[in-house]
């Protein structure tokens, strides 16, 4: 079976395939201080209550945006699954095409979001990923990855404005019965949520403009399924696309 782990500045990701079959996936709070065993505590114990035994596992792929839990992981690994892991990076193959200036500065979740892209959806397709940051990510017509867009995270700038501005509260987000609020809560979520979508739907007309033809839009990420629903451009949310993209990388690399 293959474990595949996705480390994310909030969130570590967990998925479990037989095959190209999802047995089951996991979600853990990104911690650097965590050592490889506090970890593999919690990753055992997820395991088990599900039934799946650790010697199971004979493959490992991680892909990694926080250098200090890299490390962490790979040690976890090597400890508990007796498995050197594949880590997403120069070396490994991905059968993606990268066209930016410097090939190993795109993150490594951004290039498993676009092998998962293209091979589910074919070629152009636009990724564009709800995380701490919101990604925008290009496939063009060719299949090779043409680059892309970063944004603060829609939690990152509702955070921001809560800590900023002293008499605003800090909101839970959500979609608002109204664009015109009538108090402040409902005139911080127009702002927050709905100024957001009209970020994302305003990128994506401009991606498509400099691209010269349309591209298939698919969403991933916390906040993917309550954006699209309000943006005129989302087609397809795919929750598990980052795992699906590890899992197609681990077979390339078997």
């Amino acid at each position: 079976m293959l474990l595949a782990i996705d480390i994310g500045n909030t969130h570590v990701v967990l998925g479990l395939y037989r095959d190209q079959d999802l047995l089951g996936h996991w979600r853990m709070q990104s911690d650097a201080k965590r050592t490889e065993d506090e970890y593999a505590m919690q990753v055992l114990n997820l395991l088990g209550r599900f039934g799946h035994a650790p010697e199971a596992i004979d493959t490992v792929i991680i892909s990694c945006v926080v250098p200090a839990l890299g490390g962490v992981f790979d040690r976890l690994a090597q400890k508990y699954f007796s498995v050197r892991p594949l880590v997403v990076g120069p070396g490994l193959k991905t059968r993606m095409e990268i066209a930016f200036d410097d090939p190993r500065a795109v993150g490594a979740d951004r290039v498993v979001n676009a092998v998962a892209a293209r091979e589910l959806y074919g070629a152009p397709v636009l990724v564009v990923d709800f995380g701490t940051a919101t990604t925008f990510d290009v496939i063009n017509s060719s299949g090779v990855y043409e680059g892309g867009v970063i944004a603060p995270g829609v939690m990152i700038a509702a955070q921001a404005l809560f800590e900023k501005a002293a008499l605003l509260p800090n909101i839970e987000l959500g979609r608002p019965s109204r664009v015109i609020g009538k108090n402040t809560r409902e005139s911080m979520l127009s702002g927050v949520f709905l100024g957001y979508v009209c970020l994302v739907d305003g990128l994506i007309e401009r991606i498509r403009s400099e691209l010269g033809y349309s591209a298939k839009v698919v969403a991933t990420g916390g906040l993917a399924k309550s954006v699209a629903q309000e943006s005129k451009y989302i087609e397809e949310v795919a929750p598990e696309l980052t795992l699906t993209g590890l899992q197609l990388i681990a077979s390339f690399n078997g």
